[in-house]
């Protein structure tokens, strides 16, 4: 049978017919305006931002990871482009893509790719938004016919001026490119096939053509092929050349590798290696370097673009990349013939898509605006890798005073002269000076109880913690500790402090004790035997936290259900049932089992608890690995005491050898035969108790519920039992509404 990833086979000549083809020339016509507009935008030679969408879909294509990502210059490294130009010329920013692909090479080699992701999305986001930003500004010059400037406080404060010298006509072909990409969006898919960039340039372009407009238009001096020239080494300041190369290496590293991860949820394909795809960037960027063209990275819009034309494997990339080359060779008088102001219509529109609203609503929700806000601005007002490294210095400092902060209250219990203090989260030295405010709180010669329910104590903490526990007894008080988090006090000086996951709690409480050959518990704290030592764990972690509960129930008991289970050691109804004190009225023997006659415990107890307590569920729960059933099933004896008990199972064990449908059930499922025997044996016990006078009373007058259980050890999961059948006991559902739920029919499982 075909796997998922089938329909995505790498050379499938019938897929990529039918499917990589029509998608690739989607992707050309979408990455076609892009990436002469990116260039302009970068100040680079339009023909710059063509060599590197080839070398971007055929090389980094056939050499990434990712089977539907489409690479290419990105409007995302604009900036850092124009910056780098600007710093050191043309031919050594050529230099600089090379070195950053080498780094980059390396990154997949070491298989370190993974690395990069390690960086605050509010960060990249707040990073991107920036760039548009400052996109937009410097081609709203462009598109009111003049030129911009490389900084976008120069760009608002000649905006005015530029407001008051407007070319006419470019405005109007800027304008014009804005109005159709709006409004394409809100066209039938059918129209939209044909990408809205495309339509709005060649519209423009036409009406300059048609009205014969004075405007500026793109330059390009001969073909692609005479574009093509060596880079030049640095002239000097290698710190700054070292620093460009690792910010161009590291910005096109993560875009690439989260737009990889986008693109990994819009299809159903084999998913990214990202090593792979770090050499196949690497890989580009060398080559784009080396023959005059833009950095090459990840572009989710061409990528989004490719999964929604229905591209099946990286044919369509590599294609898409042949279109640009053979565009580009062939059809470069129309190149020239585009106007620059529909370029900057085009970018400002990109620039401003880079701007999401969703992206600030998801920092708003998350306690991110800050750090999305101080990005942003930094990006935009400084320089992209001041604003990234002050963005990810904010969203560490944030992460580090979440992490560690800790809450510490006191309270009076109500109505007594205890106090209680309780301290969550991580108790660190920052937390010391919170510490000594609310001990301050506690009177002198006050009964404190302290609640420790921390993962990280370091020996400042504890220091303070002991001191005043110390002072406070001085003075006439008392102080009892109670440690829930798994960093515990016995161990803050024994060893240095390292914060404790909540599943070694989570171990600590519904693990067995851990017991050593000699019998003695390996419990931390223990004298005296496991059972001393147990009692000991729970009054100093768990009592606490109980005497609540148990005090509203100090007056009686108010139970939901009678549960009647074996006494084997492996149940424990309270934690497989997740109830608590007051939930279970608890009936225990060997084999789950309701004698009809000859035994008043289990007699009395259900009476008890119908006509006295008024419980509004009876259930029986067998398991598996029963002894009990073990013993019925091969007829040997265990003995004349445990023989005369099991005699009530002889009726469960006829009922089994009798072909009962629940043991038919029970091995449909793949149940062995002690494990049929149980869930037989928990049916006729439900019969049993249905024939009761006083559950028969309770079902019709007050509608008593009568249900079975079957614990599978294994698992550690339930199956209800009734007297026809067997059936799972889904997640999604109440156990209380499972166990009211009709009889199972027979067979499910």
């Amino acid at each position: 049978m075909a796997g998922p990833g089938s329909r995505f086979r790498t050379f499938d000549l019938s897929s990529i017919l039918c499917h990589d083809l029509p998608a690739s020339i989607v992707v050309f016509l979408v990455a076609l305006p892009l990436s002469i507009g990116i260039a302009i935008a970068s100040g680079a030679p339009v023909a710059a931002g063509l060599i590197a969408a080839v070398i971007g879909g055929i090389v980094g294509g056939a050499l990434g990871g990712s089977a539907l990502q489409v690479s290419g210059p990105a409007a995302g490294l604009t900036v850092v482009v124009a910056e780098s130009i600007h710093q050191f010329g043309w031919r050594t920013t050529c230099f600089i893509v090379a070195a950053a692909g080498v780094l980059q090479i390396l990154f997949g080699l070491s298989r370190i790719a993974r690395a990069a992701l390690a960086v605050a999305p509010v960060v990249v986001h707040a990073m991107l938004a920036g760039i548009g930003i400052t996109i937009a500004l410097q081609q709203l010059h462009v598109l009111l016919g003049g030129e911009s400037s490389s900084a976008a406080w120069a760009n608002i404060t000649e905006l005015a001026g530029r407001l008051g010298s407007v070319n006419g006509p470019a405005t109007f072909l800027g304008v014009t490119v804005i109005v159709i990409m709006l409004g394409w969006n809100q066209l039938p898919e059918r129209v939209k096939v044909v990408p809205g960039a495309l339509v709005a340039i060649v519209v423009t372009t036409g009406l300059s053509l048609l009205l014969s407009l004075d405007v500026q238009r793109v330059a390009l001096s001969g073909s692609l092929f005479d574009a093509i020239g060596l880079p030049e080494l640095p002239h000097g300041d290698w710190a700054a050349v070292v620093m460009m190369i690792l910010t161009v290496a590291l910005i096109t590293s993560v875009q690439t590798l989260l737009s990889a991860v986008a693109v990994d949820k819009m299809h159903t394909g084999p998913r990214t290696d990202f090593d792979r795809e770090m050499i196949g960037l690497g890989s580009a960027n060398v080559l784009s370097g080396l023959l005059g063209g833009l950095p090459v990275a990840g572009v989710i819009v061409r990528s989004s673009t490719n999964v929604a034309a229905g591209a099946r494997s990286r044919a369509s990339a590599i294609l898409h990349g042949v279109w640009v080359l053979v565009f580009s060779v062939a059809l470069v008088s129309l190149v020239e013939q585009i106007p620059l102001a529909a370029l900057a219509g085009l970018l400002i529109v990109i620039g401003m898509q880079l701007v999401k609203l969703a992206h600030i609503r998801l920092a708003h929700r998350t306690g991110n605006l800050l750090v999305y806000v101080v990005t942003l601005v930094t990006v935009v007002f400084l320089n992209l890798l001041e604003g990234v490294l002050i963005g990810l210095a904010l969203a560490f400092a944030l992460l580090v005073w979440r992490i560690v902060r800790v809450a510490v209250t006191a309270e009076q219990i109500g109505g007594t002269d205890r106090w209680l203090v309780r301290i969550d989260g991580s108790c660190t030295f920052l937390s010391l000076p919170k510490l000594s405010t609310t001990f301050a709180e506690v009177p002198q010669g006050a009964a404190a109880t302290v609640e420790l329910t921390v993962d990280f104590l370091d020996h400042a903490a504890y220091d303070a913690i002991t001191d005043w526990a110390r002072q406070h007894e001085s003075n006439g008080g008392t102080v009892d500790f109670v440690e829930i988090g798994e960093a515990r006090m016995a161990r803050a000086e024994a060893a240095p402090p390292s914060r404790s996951l909540g599943r070694v709690v989570l171990d600590d409480v519904l693990g067995p004790w851990r017991v050593d050959r000699d019998g003695a518990s390996n419990k931390p704290g223990h004298k005296g035997g496991p059972l001393v030592s147990g009692i000991a764990a729970y009054h100093r972690g768990h009592a606490h936290l109980m005497r609540p509960h148990l005090d509203e129930l100090r007056d009686g008991q108010d139970p939901d259900s009678f549960f009647l289970t074996c006494a084997d050691s492996r149940i424990v109804p309270n934690v497989i049932t997740n109830s608590g004190p007051g939930d279970l009225f608890t009936v225990r023997n060997v084999g789950n089992l309701v004698p009809e006659h000859g035994d008043a415990s289990v007699d009395a107890a259900l009476i008890f608890a119908l006509e006295k307590l008024n419980v509004r569920t009876v259930v029986v729960c067998g398991h598996s690995s029963c002894g009990a059933m073990g013993a019925l099933h091969s007829g040997e004896s265990a003995g004349p005491g445990i023989d005369r008990w099991l005699e009530y199972g002889q009726p469960s064990l006829a009922r089994y050898r009798a072909g009962h449908v629940v043991g038919a059930a029970a091995e449909s499922a793949g149940f062995g035969p002690v494990e049929q025997l149980s869930m037989v044996n928990i049916a006729v016990q439900l019969e049993n108790l249905r024939r009761h006078p006083s559950v028969r009373r309770a079902v019709e007058e007050r509608g008593v519920t009568v249900s079975g259980l079957f614990f599978d050890i294994a698992s550690a999961r339930f199956i209800e039992v009734g007297v026809e059948g067997i059936a799972p006991i889904e997640d999604s559902d109440g156990l209380l509404a499972q166990l009211q739920r009709e009889p199972a029919s027979a067979g499910t499982v």
